[in-house]
């Protein structure tokens, strides 16, 4: 990849794949047919294709005995996966597996079909992460919208708040933050109070206010979670990863979006400093963050040269989160363009994305 892609018209398939490509100066998620992703040599951006489910391998699954830890094993493994290699190769066999585990509990009965469907739910939020990670929104609402359904004929209300706050987090990524606000407060009416399923739930509030331009209401939002925090017992797998120092991160992202952006590239550059190497694409998108934080300081050097850390990241994992962060980024170094390292990262940027004619 030494060159600048340029890809043919984008065309007209039945079989196409969401890829960051440059349109009109900005980068874009965009469904673009896969012969074209192929041709453009960029063939890791192709590879979300799902396998079809066939006849054997249903009756496979039926004869399955006990295949809830399983599908729960399988679920763990996808999940450490994803930390390393991001989502764009991971998605494709959650999506195979999830049919699967469909077929499965459509066949079982009473408590194994409950115990069941609760594990598929957890598998259409997995599936809606990481289709949000790979920018294809659509499918991300679709897997998060079953998962909200299916948690509420499990009757766990714990699941039901969990998603609650994704549907939240997936509203303001998307451009929507006066909706996550209200998802947000349904998730923290839904949880159980002093848990930290509430702690969650509040800080998908703060960031919806930061990205509102609410300040004030942000800050005191990610005191609020904090404080419950401080207060909140384990409860298992529900946030078991909430610490301070995960909330301090959350609220440098909110600094950001507020054009806070010294307070939030100190949190950022904490964050990276003690984040385990296992994390390879969330380290890209605290890289991305990072970079996008200090070019709003006006240390353009030091932006551009996080930055094109970040590219290479975003390559191997095609996180939507890192390519976001890495256009804003582009935009505000583009009047830079003679500073230090300003070109070799925009080059850098340009040759891991489509260029449509």
């Amino acid at each position: 990849m030494n060159a600048v892609v340029r890809a043919g018209s984008l065309g007209d398939d039945t079989d196409t794949v969401v890829v960051p490509a440059r349109i009109h100066g900005r980068i874009l998620f965009v469904p673009v047919p896969r012969r074209v992703v192929l041709a453009s040599g960029i063939a890791g951006l192709a590879a979300t294709a799902m396998p079809a489910a066939t006849p054997a391998d249903a009756t496979e699954l039926a004869d399955m005995g006990s295949p809830f830890e399983h599908f729960a094993q399988l679920r763990r493994v996808m999940i450490q996966t994803d930390n390393l290699i991001g989502p764009r190769h991971v998605l494709p066999a959650l999506q195979q597996h999830l049919v699967s585990l469909a077929t499965r509990r459509r066949s079982a009965r009473g408590t194994d079909a409950i115990e069941l469907l609760v594990l598929e739910t957890r598998y259409e939020e997995l599936a809606g992460w990481f289709a949000q990670d790979i920018g294809d929104e659509r499918t991300a609402h679709g897997h998060t919208a079953k998962a909200l359904d299916a948690s509420h004929i499990t009757g766990d209300t714990d699941l039901t708040a969990y998603i609650l706050g994704r549907k939240a987090q997936l509203a303001v990524d998307t451009g929507h933050p006066a909706d996550a606000l209200g998802l947000a407060a349904a998730a923290r009416r839904t949880a159980r109070p002093g848990s930290r399923l509430e702690v969650i739930a509040v800080l998908h509030e703060a960031h919806a206010r930061a990205v509102l331009g609410e300040g004030s209401e942000a800050h005191r939002a990610y005191d609020t979670a904090l404080a419950l925090l401080g207060r909140a017992g384990s409860d298992g797998v529900w946030g078991s990863w909430l610490d301070a120092a995960y909330i301090s991160t959350a609220r440098a992202r909110s600094l950001a979006a507020l054009g806070e952006y010294e307070q939030a590239a100190a949190g950022f550059d904490s964050a990276l400093a003690v984040l385990p190497s296992a994390y390879r694409r969330d380290r890209g998108v605290y890289l991305a963050r990072a970079a996008r934080a200090h070019a709003g300081t006006g240390n353009v050097t030091l932006a551009a040269r996080i930055g094109e850390q970040a590219v290479g990241i975003a390559a191997e994992t095609g996180s939507a989160r890192i390519f976001g962060q890495l256009d804003r980024l582009d935009q505000a170094l583009a009047p830079a363009t003679g500073e230090d390292g300003v070109a070799e990262f925009r080059a850098s940027l340009d040759r891991v994305v489509l260029h449509p004619a």
